[in-house]
């Protein structure tokens, strides 16, 4: 298959061409549809806010800039107040029902949660409802997709095709940028803000159809039953039972489920956190999972995505389809870095030394655009200036440069780092710890925005600050990872 060409190395030199099919790819895309809600989800709402038939319907017009600003982040955050609760609850559920039922409960949960936004016809309490229990199914989706993933990936192509995962959140947020916009242009009366709103739904579409005809996860299947995991692993390979290859990765498979239930063999939830924080070489290790997820939604690229259109009318795009068109173009830079990074870059720069460099670009990149708004403002009604320009193109770097260390890197050091007895709740600690930071940005930045001097220009300077915060962090804490982890 192409894949051989493309991905090289010891695992697709070595391993039988069959393994590398279409079906492989195929089921691990389905999954995919999960990133592709998450992307979508974060994408929207920023843009919706900003239209006049939902200010009107919503009463985001007639109050005072604070109450505005109070209202816009509990409508963008309670998303991620449910995504916290998803997927505290996620593991529990993928290993209760397998990880093909919770997607499939990922798409039920999405409808329901859509249907309600779309409904609330400037009831603020469904809306809020409904995007909760969106958030819930984000929540559950950005666990088990990407583990569903890796579990159904051959080795050789594993970390492609869970990078695939990445771009795909990319590849939503881009999609509901665009969506955004078209619908401001072409669409009147309240269909403007309601059709952005269904359409949050098409990724569980996909999601639902696909996963009626998907595979289980083989490794779920080995825990429960050990002679269908060998069925569905020999026809996702494409080769049969006896095959050496398929006897060798079952008996691998085997193997580390044996050596996981040796591990936490008479060890309760409770007696892992407590050594997780505790036992040295843990405590370290739970301190970089929860501060490194921490730092990098202090960075303010959430704030970005979900506030897009703010912050560019900040810099002098003051019409909303210049605000969303250039929302747009950010979606773009975003996805185009993640997909340089995912296929040329992964494995080339050292972690530590990814998330030095770019946090300090991150950081002059937001200094610039706050100085730009505090000391040489946008004019209103006046088109914008060549110091504008420069910000615009300084948000642009500050999101491209993001792909390139603490958003892809920021998950792989938390994968490697944890200990085969604590991976699973270390790792657990991380996701819950991101979405709770993620909740603390969406909810703050608004406030930010009208508080933190004329045009939000402070809001800048925290997160700038933030970002050379990290520099020292990252320096002082974080080891290299590329070659191994040291307690």
């Amino acid at each position: 298959m192409f894949l051989q060409r493309f991905v090289r190395n010891d695992a697709t030199k070595n391993d039988p061409p069959e393994i590398y099919n279409v079906r492989t790819v195929l089921v691990s895309l389905i999954a995919c549809g999960g990133a592709l809600l998450f992307g979508m989800d974060m994408g929207v709402m920023g843009g919706v806010l900003t239209m006049p038939t939902f200010k009107e319907q919503y009463g985001l017009t007639d109050k005072p800039a604070a109450e505005i600003a109070n209202l816009s982040s509990n409508i963008v955050s309670t998303i991620q107040a449910g995504s916290f609760l998803g997927c505290i609850i996620s593991m529990w559920l993928a290993n209760f029902i397998g990880r093909r039922l919770s997607l499939m409960a990922v798409a039920l949960l999405v409808f329901v949660g859509v249907a309600m936004q779309a409904a609330a016809s400037g009831h603020l309490s469904l809306m809020y409802i409904g995007r909760f229990i969106t958030g819930i199914a984000v929540g559950i989706a950005s666990t088990v997709s990407p583990l569903y993933v890796s579990e159904n990936a051959p080795r050789g192509i594993r970390g492609l095709l869970t990078g695939f995962y990445q771009l795909s959140i990319v590849t939503g947020l881009t999609l509901a940028f665009w969506i955004n916009y078209g619908c401001l242009l072409h669409v009147k009366g309240h269909a403007q803000y309601i059709i952005p709103l269904a359409l949050q739904a098409l990724p569980a579409v996909i999601l639902s159809f696909g996963m009626v005809f998907a595979n289980e996860s083989p490794r779920f299947l080995a825990q429960k039953s050990p002679n269908k995991a060998i069925m569905v692993l020999s026809k996702l390979r494409g080769l049969p039972q006896d095959h050496p290859y398929i006897v060798d990765e079952m008996d691998k498979i085997s193997l580390q489920l044996e050596e996981e239930g040796l591990l936490a063999a008479n060890s309760t939830g409770w007696i892992l956190i407590k050594e997780a924080f505790t036992v040295k070489s843990y405590r370290r290790r739970t301190f970089l999972c929860i501060m490194l997820m921490m730092w990098s939604n202090l960075t303010g690229t959430n704030a970005m995505t979900y506030y897009s259109p703010t912050i560019f009318k900040s810099v002098g795009l003051s019409s909303s389809s210049a605000g969303l068109f250039a929302t747009g173009i950010y979606g773009i830079v975003k996805m185009v870095s993640c997909a340089i990074f995912i296929f040329f870059v992964t494995d080339t720069l050292g972690r530590r030394k990814s998330l030095l460099w770019t946090a300090v670009v991150q950081g002059l990149a937001l200094f610039y655009v706050g100085f730009y708004v505090r000391f040489d403002p946008p004019k209103p009604d006046s088109p914008v200036g060549a110091p504008g320009y420069v910000a615009i193109v300084a948000i642009y770097i500050f999101a491209a440069v993001y792909q390139f260390g603490w958003g892809p890197v920021v998950w792989t050091y938390c994968s490697e780092i944890p200990a085969a007895r604590m991976r699973a709740l270390q790792m657990g600690m991380a996701t819950a710890s991101q979405w709770l930071f993620n909740f603390v940005v969406a909810k703050s930045t608004p406030s930010m925005f009208a508080t933190l001097g004329k045009g939000g220009f402070g809001t800048y300077f925290v997160y700038g600050s933030f970002c050379f915060t990290m520099v020292v962090f990252a320096w002082v804490f974080v080891p290299e990872t590329k070659g191994g982890f040291s307690s």
